[in-house]
Formats: C-alpha cells, structure tokens, sequence
C-alpha cells in the first residue's frame, strides 16, 4: 500500500510539472518526509522519499523516487569532508538508502534531507529565475518578498548547498523558501499542500512584480529588417537552411535537429539587445546543460539572400568552434573530462527562427524549449535589472562536472540508426510499414508519406509520439507533393538522411490486355515517382554533407522474365538501374544508392490485396489464398517472404556493417534461381 505522503508527493509534483512556468521538463526535484515501518526492527523509522537522478517531475511514478531514511542521511554531517570535497557524499546516500529498489539519489538530496520541513520543492521557473540572474537580485529578493523569502548566494548544487538552505531556514522560521542566484527557487512547508502552495506563491509574486515594475521594452528597440518574415516565407527560409545548418552542428558527431518559429524567439531576435544578451548565454544549469553555455547567432538580417546567409553561418561555426575550445582550455585542468564538442546546440536566425540539436528528436525539442526559457529569464531579469548569469568559471564546472560525466558514460549505446532521419514512401501499411517499423526500433526518426494522409499519421502513431515518427500525405507522382513532403522532414527533424523508395502498385495483364494508361500509372508511380523523390532529397542530402542513403525497393521481376507482367516488371527494371546511375553520381557525396528486389510478398500487401493477388493467382491456376504458400514452394529455401525481411535488408544496407557497400541489388525471395544477378 502506498504511503500516503508519497501520493501526495507525486500528485504534487505532476500537477507542479505541468505548467511550464513552474518548471521545465526534467528539471528540479520534489520531496516528502514520513514514518513506515521498519521490518527488521518493528519500529517506527522517518523517511525520505525524493524524485532521483535523472527523472522527470511531470511523469514522476513511485519507481521514480529514491528513499532513504532520514536519522542516517543527518549523520552523514558528521562525515562531510567539505566542499573541495563534496562530490563524494554523492556515493555516502547509498549507505542512507531504505529497502530495495528505488531511484538513485541525485545531487540535490541535501537539499531535501537536511531542510527540517516535511516537504520541499525545488523548481525552475522563468519568473524565479529572472530574480536569481539580476545583477542585483539580493535587494530584489528583499524588495519583493520581504523577510519570507531569503536569497542563497550562487552555490554549486550538492552537500554544502544543502547545509546552506537547511541554516537559511533554521535561522528564518518566518521563511517559506528562497531564492538560489544564478538558478531558482527552493519552498518548504509541513504538509504537501503548504509546500507547493508556499512555490506557487513565490512564482507568482515574480510573476507579478515584473508585470507591475519592469520596463515595456526590455530587449531594447527594434532592429531593421530582423523582424519576422511571413510564415510562408519563414518556413520556406528554414527549409533553405536547415540542411547546412543541421551539417554545421554535426560537425563532431551527428545530431538531430528541431525547428522553432515561436514569437518568443522571432521578438527576441528582432531587438537591440539580443546580440549582447545571447552572448551572455544561459544561467541555470538545467538551462546550458541543454543548450551549451550559449548560442550561436546569425548577424544578417533576415531578408540577406540564403547564399549570404548560408557562408555567414559558415563562418561563424568556425569562430564558435574556436570560441569553444578556448573557453575549454581556459578552464580545464588535469582531471577534466576530455571536451565533448565545440558545435553549437542552438543557432538563432533572425526572422526565421530558432534551429536546436541534440541526440534525438525529444533532446533537441526539450534543448530549444530550455532556450525559451532562458529567453523569458532574459526579459524578466532585464525588465528589473540588469541579466547576470554566473560566470564562465561556474559553468565551465558544471558543464564538465565529474558527476555530470559519469551521467553521460552510463547512457546505454546507441541503436544503430539512432540520429538518422529516414523518409518512406508508400509506408502506411505493407512493406513500407515493416520498413518503418525496424528503422524506428533502431533508433532512426521516421516520416511516414503515403497517399492516404489519415493512414500516414495512424502507422506514424503507432510508432511513438511525434520524437519518433510523423505522417505527411505524398503522391510521388507530384513534383510539389514530393517536395512537400522532403520540406516536412526537413522541419519535423532537422534534415535527411536515408529515403527509401517503396511506393508502388501493380496491373497484372498480359500485353494484349495491357493499356497505354496501364503502362503510363505503373512507370509515374515507381519510375518517375522514385526519381521525383531521389532528386528532391539529393538536395538537402548534399548540403548536410553527411553522406546517406537511398532504398529502392524494386522487385525480382526487375530481372526475371515473368509472364504477363509487362508494364510492372520494365519499371521495376527501370529503378534497378537508377539505383546503378545514382550510385555513381552521388557517391562522391557520400550517399550509398541500394536496392532489394523482394518477391510475393502476398502478406499485408497494398498491392496484393488491391487486385494482383487475385489476377497472379489467376495467371497460375491456383486459389489467391494459397499465393504465398505457392510462391514460397518455387523458392530454394521453400519460405514465404514477409515484409519483415525486406525491412532487415533495409537496417542491414543502411546500417554501420555495410558502410561501403553501392550500387548493390539485394534479393530477398527466398532464392528464386531465375533472378540470381548476374
């Protein structure tokens, strides 16, 4: 049975992480003291239950906290070696730990177990934050909240933080929390009610102080021709770039990408003062842990030709890249972890918006989300004061933290697609679906185009949240549907890097019977359609300068000489060897042109199961039920083809074992004799 202090610790925290000026996703931590009893001795003992290591205040669970018991978290006073020192006591909360299971401590444990209230809130919130970053935040603090509220000077997070806040409440009984420089807020109370009340209470106190006090225009007047472009013209500007961009940013190692035009990030970019402040960069850890100590920014405006805007941006990766490495060394010392990358997770461009990066999809979202908050830090603290995050030196030792480091190593390996942005057409169902399915398993970010957009967006969803896979409608026989479609993947994910061609259908007639418009529908959905699609991506898969990969998912009937199958079997021939030219043309690139000539694939076929399953079987004499048992029966390895082994052959040509393997046609019909290569 659950404690009731926890449900009232995770209801709280829920509802706390649910609006975005309280926190922000993953950041802050919660906590709730109580009594359970102890099962080796039958007494009574206090507990800690507090959110751990990594977790998420918004999607907190029970398994999401760590517990420990209070009387031995106290002792480790006695044992605290000092704040040159403090990292070690990391480790001693295991020896506080209370039964099995349980999240890991974080570091701000102290924070929680050595305040007396029965319930603490640490958070995030802009308005807080804008106090804590003021040049002159102690006498706001003093100004706004009067002797309730007390400001903690800049402390790093761990033990001594912890002893700090437990002395500022000890000392100050009237005190419902503080303020922490440079990085947020800490609220107690002796129930779970009184606590987030006594949070609510001092957020919306900033809140309103800054509405009621700050200046109209904090960032300053407006900059000619940094204004916002029409949304048409904004997107159309972020698709032009975003490839070059998304290339700049991988400089050290692959990255996917997120696109944002919100008014935050277009007002912010459209004043004065957004070069001087950018420049300052971030404050709260939880902030540049995210978004690297600062962004780079566009210095054009936003109606520069893409061309100037494009060698601009290229120069200024170079200056940031150096800009970096010397901020690393400056700082660094002999017990450093080694530098992790000197490109830029957010780059700002003004009248068009803001591009973010990270590992995948929901890091580069959540590290642009943290941007904009960083920007309403800005304003807040701006529109009272004047912004002063903690200095380089203090960042420097966040960002490069020990603790911060082993995080980073005990992060599971990446999946062999992971940061890849693969397009499937045709991928609603059958082949194409199966594709998409073993692409997302394996890390990659998925667009799911298909002439039924419902379907689209259905098997997309079926796949995750929108971090995972999205559905756009194509029908590749469209020039401007294709480069809609290439444009959508582009914005969903930061660009391309994979495009596997599988639209396709098929009339099964012999030539006699066999139309003008029968031969025109097959040739313009897989002949014209996959060209249409290549070129469209070859664009943005040059300007990335990756490399990549195209699939053709073509057919054993490319090379075998089946009966009355005229018109599908010249255009499957047809993208065979556009696989052969493109491969010659883009490899100096780096993009890998493949195919797979599957065969009868008869179960989940749009193709089979709109009329050529029915007139194949028809062409053999046998019963459409029995096509897949009939085809499988003409093979070697007597097995039916699924599409299932067609997406393996996809993960396989595409994945890291065949990185020099183009212009390759890999056949995946159980052994059809007849269709070996020659």
């Amino acid at each position: 049975m659950t404690n009731p202090a926890v449900a009232a610790l995770i209801a709280r925290s829920n509802r706390l992480a649910a609006d975005p000026t309280v926190t922000n996703y993953a950041g802050g931590n919660t906590s709730a003291k109580g009594e359970e009893t102890d099962p080796v001795t039958g007494e009574p003992v206090e507990l800690m239950w507090v959110k751990g290591s990594g977790g998420d205040l918004g999607t907190l669970t029970e398994a999401g906290l760590a517990v420990l018991r209070v009387d031995r978290l106290r002792a480790l006073q006695q044992v605290y070696p000092g704040v040159d020192r403090e990292d070690e006591m990391v480790a001693a909360f295991d020896f506080t730990l209370f039964g099995k299971g349980g999240a890991a401590p974080s570091i701000d444990t102290a924070m929680h177990g050595l305040v007396d209230a029965a319930h603490v809130d640490h958070l995030h919130p802009d308005a807080g934050i804008a106090i804590a970053t003021a040049a002159d935040g102690e006498r706001l603090t003093r100004e706004i909240f009067g002797d309730e509220v007390v400001w903690v000077p800049w402390r790093r997070p761990g033990f001594q933080l912890g002893l700090d806040i437990a002395a500022i409440e000890a000392a100050n009984p009237q005190a419902i929390g503080t303020i922490l420089g440079g990085h947020g807020i800490t609220a107690w109370g002796d129930t779970s009610q009184e606590a987030e009340a006594n949070s609510l209470r001092i957020i919306r106190t900033a809140e309103a102080w800054i509405t009621e006090h700050g200046k109209a225009d904090p960032f300053g007047p407006a900059l000619d021709g940094y204004g916002a472009l029409p949304e048409e013209e904004r997107r159309a500007r972020a698709v032009a770039l975003a490839p070059t961009i998304r290339g700049l940013a991988s400089h050290d190692r692959p990255v996917v990408g997120h696109f944002t035009d919100s008014p935050v990030v277009l007002d912010f970019l459209a004043s004065a003062e957004h070069p001087r402040l950018a420049a300052l960069g971030t404050s709260c850890p939880d902030h540049f842990l995210r978004t690297k100590v600062k962004p780079l920014v566009l210095d054009l405006p936003a109606t520069a030709p893409v061309e100037e805007q494009i060698a601009r941006l290229q120069a200024l990766h170079e200056a940031y890249r150096a800009d970096y490495q010397a901020y690393y060394d400056r700082n660094a010392d002999a017990e450093s972890p080694a530098i992790r990358g000197a490109d830029p997770a957010i780059v700002l461009v003004p009248g068009v918006g803001m591009f973010s990066y990270g590992a995948n999809k929901q890091t580069a979202r959540v590290a642009g989300e943290f941007y904009i908050n960083a920007i309403t830090v800005m304003r807040g603290a701006e529109a009272l004061s004047t912004y002063a995050p903690i200095d380089e030196r203090e960042k420097f030792r966040i960002e490069y933290w020990a603790l911060e480091e082993a995080k980073l190593q005990r992060l599971p390996k990446p999946k062999s697609h992971a940061t890849r942005i693969a397009l499937i057409t045709g991928a609603a169902s059958g082949i194409g679906k199966a594709i998409a399915t073993r692409l997302a398993a394996e890390g990659a970010c998925v667009v799911i185009a298909d002439l039924d957009l419902e379907k689209a967006r259905t098997a997309a969803a079926e796949l995750g949240g929108t971090d995972v896979a999205v559905g756009v409608q194509a029908d590749v026989t469209d020039e401007a549907q294709v480069q809609a479609a290439i444009d959508a993947t582009v914005l969903a994910f930061g660009g391309i890097d994979l495009v596997v061609n599988n639209a396709g259908l098929s009339l099964s007639k012999p030539l006699l019977e066999t139309s003008a418009a029968d031969w025109d529908l097959q040739h313009d959905v897989m002949a014209k359609g996959s060209f249409l699609v290549s070129k469209a991506a070859a664009k943005p898969l040059i300007e990335q300068g990756l490399g990549g990969d195209v699939i053709y998912i073509s057919s054993k009937n490319s090379v075998f000489a089946g009966p009355n199958n005229i018109a599908y079997s010249a255009t499957k021939a047809d993208q065979a060897h556009q696989v052969r030219l493109l491969a010659v043309e883009l490899g100096e690139h780096g993009v890998k042109v493949n195919g797979i000539n599957p065969d009868g694939v008869v179960r989940g076929s749009g193709i089979f199961a709109s009329g050529w399953g029915a007139n194949r079987a028809k062409t053999y004499g046998i019963d459409e039920q029995d096509l897949g048992k009939f085809y499988a029966q003409r093979t070697i390895l007597k097995r039916e083809v699924l599409p299932e082994h067609v997406a393996n052959a996809v993960a396989v040509l595409t994945g890291p074992d065949l990185s020099h393997t183009t212009g390759l046609h890999i056949p995946v019909d159980a052994g059809v004799a007849a269709a070996f290569l020659r």
